[in-house]
C-alpha cells in the first residue's frame, strides 16, 4: 500500500463521520425522498470523497482495507445507536408530522424541503386515496414517510370480518328469539283456557 494502514483507517473513519454529519444537517429528505437534484448529489458524493479515503493509493489491498473499515465502522455505529434512544435522536433526529387529520403542515414541508406532490405520491402508495383519509403522516428519522389512515379508510382485516359476522349472528339470534316469544304469546291467547274449578261449599257429601 502507498499509504500507511493507520492513516487509511483514520481517513475512512473521518470521511464516514463527515458524510453522516452532512446528511444529518441536510435533512431527512436526502435520505429517502430523493428528487432528481438529490439523486445527482448522492451520485457525486462517492466520487468527491473517494480520494479523501484512498489518497494516492490505487492498490487492491488499500481499496479492500478502506471498504472493510467502512463496513466495520457502520456496523458498530448502527448497533451502538440502536441501543440508545438518545443517540438515535442525536444522529438521526425524531419523526416529524407532515399531515394531521387531513391537513398538510406547509411550514414543515417548506422547512424540510419537501414538495407536496412527493408527499401526496407517498400517501397514495400507502393506501390513502385522499388527504381526508389520512389521520397522521410523519417522516421518520430514516427519511421514510409513514401514514396512519382513519378507521373508515383502513382495509378490512379477517378479524374485522369475524367480528362483523359474530355481531350479525347475534342480531339474528336475538330476532329469532323475539319472534318465537311473540308466536308463543299469540298461541297462548288463542288456545282455550281451562274451566275454572267450582268453589267448595264446605258441606260433607
Amino acid at each position: 500500500m502507498q499509504i500507511p494502514t493507520l492513516e487509511k483507517v483514520l481517513r475512512t473513519v473521518l470521511v464516514y463521520g463527515g458524510l453522516a454529519l452532512l446528511l444529518r444537517v441536510g435533512g431527512k429528505r436526502d435520505l429517502a425522498q430523493l428528487n432528481s437534484f438529490d439523486l445527482v448529489v448522492m451520485l457525486l458524493l462517492s466520487n468527491v470523497v473517494q480520494n479523501s479515503i484512498i489518497g494516492n493509493d490505487n492498490s487492491l489491498t488499500g481499496g479492500l482495507l478502506g471498504a472493510a473499515v467502512l463496513v466495520a465502522v457502520n456496523g458498530v455505529m448502527v448497533r451502538v445507536v440502536n441501543r440508545h434512544p438518545r443517540l438515535t435522536r442525536i444522529f438521526e433526529g425524531a419523526e416529524t408530522v407532515l399531515v394531521r387529520d387531513g391537513a398538510v403542515d406547509h411550514k414543515v414541508l417548506h422547512r424540510m424541503g419537501l414538495r407536496q406532490a412527493d408527499v401526496a405520491a407517498a400517501l397514495r402508495r400507502q393506501g390513502a386515496g385522499d388527504l381526508h383519509e389520512v389521520k397522521k403522516a410523519t417522516i421518520a428519522p430514516g427519511g421514510a414517510i409513514v401514514v396512519t389512515l382513519t378507521e373508515e379508510a383502513q382495509d378490512v382485516t379477517r378479524r374485522d370480518l369475524h367480528n362483523d359476522r359474530e355481531a350479525l349472528l347475534n342480531d339474528i339470534r336475538a330476532e329469532i328469539q323475539a319472534a318465537v316469544a311473540g308466536l308463543e304469546a299469540r298461541l297462548a291467547d288463542r288456545l282455550p283456557k281451562p274451566p275454572a274449578a267450582a268453589p267448595a261449599t264446605g258441606q260433607a257429601p
